[in-house]
């Protein structure tokens, strides 16, 4: 319903799709894929960060009425967990072998697979946009296109490795210790939501907390093992063959590997949205500042075409909240260049 100050009243839970929980044996273990949606549609891809799976790492873009609006009408949503993330997962065998970026990439192919799906478009955020990425290339008829945040191409840095490490012994020897905790959401988010003796904890990271303690700490242990094996793809991305989106918080520990991966994609078919005040999880963060790059990017592939020439200035999707440099008609879709949201914070 409409009031008088223009706003709009959205109940997701009235007009959401129910969930389909599925489990595909792969040759290297089961995977757990939650489906969304009308499996006619196209689909479109999700991996989530370390430790997280699609309920605490996509819920807070997802839950944006534009966003769902957005993504809900024109695909149909498999969320990919990495194995042993998924909500009530159980231990996985400790005899079973410990699978690499690649294996897990290759778990990717053997879901679409089970769905009889051929192309995807991919949405991923950090450590699952390098799992994508890695499966863009070794699968490139089958990627449409790439959403990635706060992604990874290169090996870990010392530093990056050596912090893997601590939270890798940990989980092995201590769980999903506070120690641990502390670091994975330095990990997610800025430190403006994560608190301080002045400022409370934001809500969003409190979510995010009580989803870590629900994680078996080996399963979780698994992945850190893989994403801090991983290799350099840097060289290989100018051959991918699919166009990139590239979102990025500007207080992002991996802001500068972003950067460095813009740099390696073809400047004709990326475009790089660096988000003001954000950390790495900008789906949590700021899902907002994702909606109208989404939409331009989309338009590329004509998936989507705004049905108004204007939005209301209350709307999150005003143009104010974006770079004019958006829209230039070589901005997204067949040409795509760097670009920056600017959002305003208010404190």
């Amino acid at each position: 319903m409409v009031d008088s100050s223009d706003s709009v009243s959205v109940d997701i839970e009235a007009i959401s799709p129910k969930v389909k929980e599925h489990v595909v044996r792969t040759r290297h273990g089961s995977v757990s894929v939650s489906v969304y949606g009308d499996q006619d549609k196209p689909a479109l891809i999700t991996y989530p960060d370390l430790a997280l799976n699609y309920v605490s790492c996509f819920q807070g873009f997802l839950f944006c009425p534009e966003a769902y609006s957005l993504l809900l009408h024109n695909f149909c949503i498999y969320h990919i967990s990495p194995p042993g993330h998924e909500l009530g997962a159980a231990a996985i065998d400790p005899d079973d072998p410990v699978l690499s970026v690649d294996d897990l990439a290759d778990q990717i192919a053997e879901v679409l697979n089970f769905f009889g799906l051929s192309a995807v478009m991919c949405l991923g955020v950090t450590a699952g946009a390098y799992v994508l990425t890695l499966f863009a290339m070794k699968y490139r008829q089958r990627v449409l296109g790439l959403i990635l945040i706060s992604p990874l191409c290169k090996a870990p840095s010392w530093t990056e490795w050596l912090y893997n490490k601590v939270i890798s012994k940990l989980l092995y020897f201590y769980g999903m210790c506070g120690v641990v905790k502390e670091l994975l959401l330095k990990r997610y988010f800025s430190k403006e939501v994560r608190g301080s003796a002045q400022l409370p904890e934001s809500d969003i990271v409190q979510a995010c907390r009580r989803s870590l303690d629900e994680r078996q700490s080996l399963n979780v242990w698994r992945f850190v093992e893989a994403i801090n094996g991983r290799s350099d793809v840097s060289e290989g991305l100018r051959k991918l063959q699919c166009r990139s989106l590239i979102f990025v918080g500007d207080a992002s520990p991996f802001y500068a590997d972003a950067l460095h991966m813009t740099s390696k994609l073809d400047r004709r078919f990326s475009a790089l949205v660096e988000v003001q005040a954000c950390g790495s999880m900008v789906t949590e963060e700021q899902p907002h500042a994702m909606l109208i790059p989404m939409e331009y990017f989309l338009m590329g592939y004509g998936l989507y075409r705004p049905s108004k020439p204007s939005v209301s200035p209350r709307s999150p999707l005003s143009p104010s909240w974006i770079s004019p440099e958006l829209y230039s008609p070589e901005s997204m879709g067949l040409k795509l260049k760097p670009i920056k949201t600017r959002i305003s914070v208010e404190m």
